[in-house]
């Protein structure tokens, strides 16, 4: 696979919204799968504790996520999201990117 830009985010959930984020997750649309591939997002994990979803994915390029948010298909799917979220005062949903730190990877080890 060719190089890649490593992203991660943590997001906030309402409480009792686990399922629900979770069954779409499982039921993602085809036509969303195929705008995060075209939008140059190689990977994406979603990891989850208490109420905090972490979200990791590998990106071709830094503005792989804005081209995303960005597109039709996912404002609607940003619909289903909304009443799942916690938003902070200012109304935006309440998710941080966060900085690596540390990475380790066998092929860079010198």
């Amino acid at each position: 696979m060719a190089e890649t830009i490593r992203k991660a985010f943590v997001l906030k959930l309402k409480p009792d919204a686990l399922d629900q984020y979770i069954h779409w997750h499982d039921n993602i649309w085809p036509e969303l799968q195929a705008e995060i591939a075209k939008q140059g997002i190689a990977e994406i994990s979603l990891f989850q504790l208490d109420d905090m979803v972490f979200l990791h994915s590998r990106v071709k390029d830094e503005e792989a996520w804005t081209r995303l948010w960005d597109s039709e298909i996912h404002h609607r799917w940003g619909e289903l999201m909304d009443p799942l979220m916690h938003y902070r005062p200012d109304g935006v949903v309440d998710s941080r990117e966060l900085r690596e730190i540390w990475h380790f990877s066998p092929d860079t080890a010198g």
